[in-house]
């Protein structure tokens, strides 16, 4: 939410364009910062919950060592890679507009920090410690934010290049302050472990015999098909960069144009989408160590449990966003925005929304089943069908940037039902279709009542801002009371939903739709 507010400030203060260039360079950023954690967060936390699990703490701790020493070579490597990279893509046509070359120098030391960031968090949500996570990221977002309107507000008189440089530099204040935070939280962490488990800690019999060589090989069979997984995403983000700018000439657009567009997408409507999908992607990652543990006490009725809760609260969170975002698209552009012409790609990016969510959660269930492979090969097939519709649908100049925005969709979609059929083969799990259709019916009522809100207050009052705040909390409103109806609603999901769940519980236990206990 604080990311998303951001970008209310910084579109308004850089314009599609600014934010064009800014997402030109953020696609190398995130694939060097991929690929220097090689996928070790995830690896630290499946393996310290297996640990943990089996009252091993001796060899939780040491796989973090051994892990953060790994994490300190690749980011140096990565940092340094990047920075020196950054004239020669702007070269080679891989950024195509050269405006974009500071805001790639300038994120090349924020790489280092990240590095640390994900492998402090990964170890911490191994011992299923998640407020570390959730108050490191607050923080980084905070500085983060206030980092890049500061300074693209001051730079912008240079130029929108050194703008866009300046909000660049707000991902290295976010993560120096965030890792700050986290080692608030190790030390905590480790004062515990000494007061519950004694400063004289054992190796178990498994530990005895594990040498370093054997834990650097189980942390990279675990973690290279998360990292080959992970970098798809950087991967598709720069085939983004590459294809969608360059067809959206073919259609017909200039270069300034073809910039703005994709800022559109890119700056405006993706991080709408990941607004949207913020409780799924945390419960993603709160699975992976929880299916790790089910896992290792060989539970299987609990895993099963677990995934089918998870997939029913990303429906039930994922279809009413989905409404707001497609009904509402223009005016949610102009409004936070002020960039009307994003409407159409915010709308076509809305159905993400729901793919993403599913995405999300099937993957952190694979990832905890230790299955760290199948993800990574759905999200190559996955990019594959994105990028031909990519190269196909961008070019066609009724769609425009609404092709690539269509590409993303299908994209989620690919990596999201293939991950579902694995997840059938391994533990049997049979997605529950009657949930499903409560969902799509409570979303298609909320669909007709959101429009008439909006439509009907704005010809009466002609306030847009009324109309729009009140057709979100009146469609979703109307969402609940249609889910209640029919029966959509489980007090066991309602729990597991993050922030709000067991305040919702108490709300609909005094509505009487979920009985006292």
């Amino acid at each position: 939410m604080i990311g998303s507010l951001n970008w209310i400030f910084v579109s308004r203060i850089l314009g599609g364009e600014g934010i064009g260039l800014y997402q030109m360079a953020f696609p190398i950023y995130f694939f060097a910062m991929t690929v220097s954690q090689a996928g070790v967060p995830v690896a630290i936390s499946i393996i310290t919950a297996e640990r943990v699990a089996l009252n091993d703490i001796y060899g939780a701790k040491r796989v973090f060592r051994i892990s953060m020493a790994l994490m300190l070579l690749t980011g140096i490597l990565f940092s340094v890679l990047t920075y020196f990279a950054a004239s020669w893509l702007i070269e080679w046509q891989f950024i195509r507009d050269p405006r974009a070359y500071m805001s790639v120098v300038v994120l090349a030391p924020t790489v280092f920090f990240v590095t640390f960031l994900a492998s402090s968090r990964g170890y911490l949500q191994g011992w299923q410690r998640m407020t570390p996570t959730a108050v490191s990221q607050i923080v980084e977002q905070i500085f983060r934010v206030i980092t890049m309107i500061v300074l693209a507000d001051l730079f912008l008189p240079w130029g929108l290049e050194y703008a866009a440089a300046g909000a660049s530099l707000g991902a290295l204040a976010g993560a120096v302050t965030g890792l700050i935070v986290l080692v608030y939280f190790h030390i905590k962490l480790n004062r515990e472990i000494d007061l519950k488990y004694g400063t004289d800690l054992q190796p178990t019999e498994q530990s005895k015999n594990e040498s370093a060589l054997s834990i650097m090989k189980r942390i990279f069979k675990l973690s290279l098909p998360v990292s080959a997984a992970s970098i798809m995403l950087p991967v598709v983000s720069n085939l983004d960069l590459m294809i969608v700018p360059q067809r959206l000439e073919v259609a017909g657009y200039s270069v300034h144009q073809a910039t703005e567009l994709f800022g559109y997408l890119t700056g405006m409507a993706v991080p709408l989408v990941n607004l949207a999908t913020i409780l799924t992607a945390s419960l993603a990652v709160s699975i992976v160590p929880a299916i790790s543990e089910a896992r290792a006490l060989k539970d299987s009725a609990r895993i099963y449990r677990q995934t089918a809760a998870a997939v029913r609260i990303s429906n039930f969170v994922c279809f009413p966003a989905f409404v707001i975002v497609f009904i509402l698209a223009t005016p949610i552009a102009s409004l936070i925005y002020n960039a009307p012409g994003a409407g159409p790609a915010v709308m076509i990016s809305a159905v993400s929304i729901i793919l993403l969510g599913l995405h999300q959660v099937s993957t952190g269930v694979l990832q905890g089943l230790g299955h760290t492979t199948i993800p990574m090969v759905n999200m190559i097939l996955a990019a594959a069908a994105k990028v031909a519709l990519n190269w196909t649908l961008t070019a066609i100049p009724a769609l425009g940037i609404m092709g690539a925005a269509w590409a993303t969709a299908a994209d989620m979609g690919v990596a999201a039902f293939i991950n579902l059929y694995f997840i059938h083969r391994y533990i049997g799990y049979k997605p529950d279709f009657g949930h499903l259709l409560k969902a799509i019916v409570s979303a298609g009522v909320m669909a007709a009542a959101t429009k008439f809100f909006y439509d009907f207050t704005l010809a009466e009052w002609s306030i847009e801002v009324v109309s729009l705040f009140g057709a979100v909390l009146f469609g979703c409103a109307v969402y609940l009371a249609v889910m209640a109806l029919i029966g959509g609603m489980l007090e066991e999901d309602m729990k597991r939903i993050p922030l709000v769940g067991s305040a919702g519980v108490k709300v609909f236990r005094r509505l009487g739709i979920f009985k006292d206990r």
